[in-house]
């Protein structure tokens, strides 16, 4: 296998997955923005934090302020130093650390969790689950679904709608047609 394989970019797909992806799905990403959540701003915080080359650091860091995930402030002049801090795009991103952070802990923490969300008034843990703003619902595959968006093209619409057919097809109900593999054609 060549060293000099060229990562596929997800930027210009469809899918709002795939954008994501592309612009946070690469680890180290992940992991700083878990740690400016936990108040790191600097390059050598991140770095003794995570035990990061300084080179893939700065590649991570320069990637996440070009996705407007966090903002590049000089706080000194000499020499000049810089602090890396949330946007409100970055900021929008703690949900999605928290679903992960429960989804880890159910899934791959055999000895227990090592962190958990609590409730910041009172400390009782939390266990987070996804609502609908405007129902108020829990999320779940039995009482939603994805369908294509006003802005899908037909390649998204075909997935989307050819996934929910063959699914229906089968006899599936949606939550266990999410659970089964669909064979694309």
């Amino acid at each position: 296998m060549s060293g000099d394989m060229q990562r596929t970019s997800f930027g210009n797909m469809q899918c709002p997955i795939a954008r994501s992806l592309e612009r946070v799905g690469e680890w180290w990403s992940i992991l700083i923005l878990r740690d400016a959540f936990h108040g790191l701003t600097q390059f050598d915080q991140f770095q003794k934090s995570l035990g990061i080359a300084p080179n893939m650091l700065t590649r991570r860091l320069n990637a996440l302020v070009e996705n407007d995930l966090l903002e590049k402030r000089l706080y000194q002049q000499h020499p000049p130093r810089y602090e890396y801090v949330l946007t409100e795009r970055g900021r929008d991103f703690r949900p999605v650390l928290w679903v992960l952070l429960a989804w880890g802990n159910r899934h791959f923490a055999p000895e227990g969790p090592s962190v958990v969300v609590v409730d910041a008034a009172t400390g009782e843990p939390a266990d987070p689950v996804l609502i609908d703003r405007n129902s108020g619902k829990v999320m779940t595959a039995a009482t939603f679904r994805s369908v294509p968006g006003p802005a899908a093209d037909e390649r998204s619409r075909a997935r989307l709608l050819g996934s929910m057919a063959q699914a229906r097809a089968a006899g599936m109900t949606p939550d266990k047609a999410e659970a089964a593999p669909i064979e694309s054609g």
